[in-house]
């Protein structure tokens, strides 16, 4: 892989299910940016062979085993960052399961609860157990699939809670406008402009250069794999019904 930027110096990120696949490489490449990474997975030997991976690529990296709904070993997944590293920066949920290709009329109840416990509820608990550690402007991504979107038939129970993962990220998101001359009528008017920055839990505006930023990641070669997409830079912002 190879990184031509460092945008993340002194940055902490934590990646749960993070020592194959997708995980592995979203910590290799926050590693690489020059964030520390504390990544994790169920199993001894895939923490410590993920971590000495990281190692000889030059990045700061620990590991811990992590079932994401063990409460135990969540908190100290988060716990041995902070004492590692004093802080988190970046938190990324992507932990998932899909135990079953049944569907959903015939599902186990046993079943059915794993996906919510693994897929759902353990992306809450573990934003609620790193909430205090998480640094002004820190960042939280949580791992969907676009199952979420069109839901397959054998997948149908996990897709179900790709979708609600969605929802959450909305829930979590912000609200926001970006002051700019054709915006005025509505960042300048004070009433407006108090009720949108009360309502963010950033407690500020978006910029343009916010907007710019998204325009050169779409440009690069980071974003070769997005197309015929879509994309919102408005801190979350919501419509009211």
């Amino acid at each position: 892989m190879e990184v031509r930027c460092r945008r993340l110096e002194g940055k902490v990120a934590v990646v749960t299910a993070s020592t194959q696949g997708i995980g592995l490489a979203i910590a290799e490449r926050l590693g690489l940016e020059g964030a520390a990474a504390v990544v994790s997975s169920r199993k001894q030997r895939n923490v410590e062979e993920a971590v000495e991976g990281l190692k000889a690529k030059g990045i700061a990296a620990v590991g811990v085993v992590c079932h994401v709904s063990d409460a135990r070993q969540r908190r100290n997944l988060i716990d041995t960052a902070a004492k590692n590293f004093g802080h988190i920066d970046i938190l990324v949920s992507n932990a998932a399961a899909n135990p079953t290709v049944d569907g959903i009329l015939e599902m186990k109840e046993a079943v059915l609860d794993k996906l919510w416990d693994i897929n759902v509820k353990a992306s809450i608990l573990l934003l609620q157990d790193a909430a205090s550690h998480l640094r002004k402007g820190s960042s939280v991504i949580i791992i969907s699939s676009i199952g979420g979107y069109n839901p397959n038939k054998g997948l149908a129970m996990y897709c179900v809670t790709k979708t609600a993962l969605f929802c959450l990220t909305k829930a979590l998101a912000a609200p926001g406008f970006v002051p700019t001359r054709f915006a005025s009528f509505l960042t300048t008017n004070e009433t407006i402009r108090k009720d949108v920055i009360d309502r963010t839990p950033l407690k500020r505006l978006g910029s343009v250069e916010d907007m710019a930023a998204a325009a050169a990641f779409l440009a690069s070669d980071d974003a070769s794999f997005i197309t015929a997409e879509t994309i919102v830079v408005a801190g979350g912002m919501q419509s009211r019904l």
